[in-house]
């Protein structure tokens, strides 16, 4: 089984406002990096998945913030997957800065090529096979 480390982003200055607090617009940022580091982890980057034709647009995110962080602190993102069909994944995220939770969130994606819904089941056998293994209880049929 492969073991996917947490992603960890350092707070820049640009990234906070005027009142030194990291605004809430970055945590989206930070989310997409930490999935960008998830999907390299298991061997499928986005650069890798776009060669081969493959786009996997954002249906919806959700945030809950629940402390706020600021410059340099070193945010902890631990992604996971709350559901997974052929055609698409819910991404949940564990945002922390020394152990505290800072920010909790989701997001949805699915996957198209040539402008069309793909299966992941399909196209990308091993890597929707090493998902179900990682999390088989979030494994949803249509």
């Amino acid at each position: 089984m492969i073991e996917i480390k947490p992603y960890h982003h350092e707070v820049k200055y640009y990234e906070c406002d005027g009142m030194g607090i990291t605004h809430h617009s970055n945590y989206i940022r930070f989310m997409e990096e930490a999935r960008v580091d998830w999907m390299e982890q298991l061997g499928y980057g986005f650069d890798r998945m776009e060669s081969e034709g493959i786009v996997s647009p954002v249906v919806s995110v959700e945030c809950r913030y629940r402390k706020t962080t600021t410059f340099k602190d070193d945010i902890t993102i631990v992604v996971s997957v709350k559901e997974i069909t052929p055609l698409k994944f819910v991404f949940v995220y564990s945002m922390s800065v020394s152990g505290k939770i800072v920010c909790t969130a989701q997001s949805t994606h699915c996957f198209f090529e040539k402008g069309k819904p793909v299966s992941l089941e399909q196209r990308f056998p091993v890597l929707y096979e090493n998902i179900i293994e990682m999390y088989p209880e979030c494994v949803k049929r249509v």
